[in-house]
């Protein structure tokens, strides 16, 4: 959740980076917060924040969590009987 502390705020504001989920869901809400705030409130608008949320966490999920789960397949095995058969 974005709703960290008013001092954890002030250091991500001067530039510290975060270090855990609320910090970062945090920095990711005030930049959408702002890019509404620039552009106004509207169904346009919310749709072009959400398309690009989830483009940025499809291509987050294809470029670095899937080759990651294809390395861990490859070291412990998997779990997908279905695959194997043809």
């Amino acid at each position: 959740m974005p709703y960290i502390s008013k001092t954890d705020r002030e250091e991500l504001e001067n530039g510290d980076l975060p270090v855990n989920a609320g910090e970062l869901n945090y920095l990711i809400s005030t930049l959408v917060d702002d890019f509404m705030l620039e552009h106004g409130k509207s169904y346009s608008v919310m749709n072009e924040i959400v398309g690009a949320l989830e483009c940025a966490k499809l291509e987050m999920y294809r470029r670095i969590c899937a080759p990651y789960e294809d390395e861990k397949i490859e070291t412990n095995g998997d779990v997908y009987d279905v695959i194997k058969i043809a």
